[in-house]
């Protein structure tokens, strides 16, 4: 149960260790990253992590940055990539450690795969191994921890060298040191919401960054904490106050936590998705209109209180997506709460009225629930002065519930429609190849180049 035994297992693992339905369900995840890091194309924080990029690294290089095809170093390509699939918050989440793996690990992994030329088969097993330590990790922080911090950008960071760890083949000491780097380098904190910040896209680019640095300063022999995650002055010790350090090596080879993930449905914060799911399937079964509300009272639990309570009022577009209110009002008026649907859920009073007549609740269930399954529960009053209850015990997305790959392909296609980042015939050859990652001999360019003048 330590830091060495997690390292051993990610410099350790085959694919052929892994069940044919864990790596299918990793191409699948790639896949979505993949729409999910083309819709990031023009949101304003994720233009200025790629800004930055442009201004200290070179113009050209063999790893792909998505959002405006060029290329550049591993380093800068993971991290415009990762600011780039966080921001509209499609990208996947694992339930019972809170943490959005595909951003910080599939980020880093492909920018490495296509520098160094490796196989599909690469790829995959780094992406299965950062996802495999990314939630232990989470999990091991445990509640306490996501209270004050992102677990995305701080897990993230140690599933970053992870993944990019198992592509440079480091052994099992050196993937130790690149775990006590990333550890070290772990950061994250909630404040940004309230003042509607940037922060988030931050995150992801310097957990993507730091876990890809630390991976290869560790290749190169740079020494890392032996001991960074349970030690007396490491990870939990200032960020837990409920570590459970059981969780780290929890099944470890034979319950692979890649394939609880979930994808997203709805276009927002994962803490709206269960009350989101339970309205929908209240106004439905009653055939309720948005007018005929009178309340919604969504029963949560408590992360989602401390998540969502700091935003009052939206102000941005982003503030939106972590609005329970805002993103209740859209599916009651449109039945859904799309991508595009945020961009003008803040012009459309209606929308504000209706997030007026939202609030939360902590319901017990679902708390001692929460994490490990996030129940829906709302009470809907109507205007006529009925209390209709409504409950989801699997959100759309979860396991149980998922998303085949044609759901994936119709998501994907849309998110990429969203930002024009590409045209129907480029992502439908992209999805084409990732279906068959296995067997790819080497990973390239998921898009064709855009020459600066085109890209005009």
């Amino acid at each position: 149960m330590s830091s060495r035994d997690l390292a051993a297992f990610a410099a350790g693992l085959q694919l052929r260790d892994v069940p044919p339905a864990v790596v299918d369900r990793a191409i699948d995840f790639i896949a979505d990253w993949f729409g999910s890091a083309l819709a990031g194309r023009g949101a304003r924080a994720v233009e200025g992590v790629a800004a930055f990029a442009r201004s200290m690294g070179p113009a050209s290089g063999p790893s792909e940055i998505l959002i405006s095809r060029g290329g550049t170093t591993p380093l800068f390509a993971a991290q415009v990539n990762a600011a780039a699939s966080h921001v509209i918050e499609q990208d996947d989440v694992h339930n019972g450690s809170v943490f959005h793996p595909a951003t910080v690990v599939i980020s880093p992994a492909l920018a490495v795969a296509q520098a160094l030329g490796c196989s599909g088969a690469d790829l995959l097993t780094a992406v299965i191994a950062g996802y495999e330590v990314g939630i232990r990790v989470g999990e091991f922080l445990g509640r306490s921890h996501y209270t004050v911090f992102h677990t995305t950008g701080t897990a993230g960071t140690v599933a970053a060298a992870a993944a990019v760890g198992r592509l440079l083949n480091l052994s099992p000491e050196q993937m130790l040191d690149a775990i006590g780097s990333a550890g070290t380098q772990a950061a994250g904190l909630w404040e940004f919401l309230c003042d509607a910040a940037d922060s988030k896209q931050l995150h992801t680019a310097h957990a993507a960054g730091a876990g890809l640095t630390s991976a290869y300063l560790a290749r190169d022999g740079f020494r890392g904490a032996r001991r960074i995650l349970e030690g007396r002055q490491g990870m939990a010790a200032g960020m837990s106050r409920d570590a459970r350090p059981e969780r780290l090596t929890d099944g470890l080879g034979q319950r692979w936590a890649l394939a609880e993930t979930s994808f997203k449905y709805h276009a927002s914060c994962r803490h709206t998705h269960p009350a989101a799911d339970a309205l929908l399937a209240v106004m439905r079964e009653n055939n309720l209109a948005a007018d005929h509300v009178a309340e919604v009272v969504a029963q949560v639990h408590q992360g989602a209180i401390d998540v969502l309570g700091a935003v009052d009022k939206p102000e941005t577009v982003h503030q939106a997506k972590f609005s329970m209110g805002t993103v209740l009002g859209l599916v009651a008026l449109d039945r859904r709460a799309g991508v595009a649907d945020f961009e003008t859920a803040l012009k459309r009073p209606e929308v504000d009225a209706f997030r007026r007549r939202v609030r939360m609740q902590l319901d017990p269930e679902v708390d001692a629930a929460y994490p490990a399954r996030w129940i829906g529960k709302v009470a809907v009053t109507t205007t006529r002065g009925d209390v209709l209850a409504g409950r989801v015990d699997v959100p759309k997305g979860d396991p149980g519930n998922s998303l085949s790959r044609a759901e994936i392909t119709e998501k994907v296609h849309g998110l990429a429609r969203f930002s024009a980042a590409a045209s129907e015939a480029e992502v439908q050859r992209t999805l084409d190849w990732l279906w068959a990652l296995r067997d790819a001999p080497r990973v390239g360019r998921l898009l064709p180049e855009r020459r600066v003048q085109d890209a005009a």
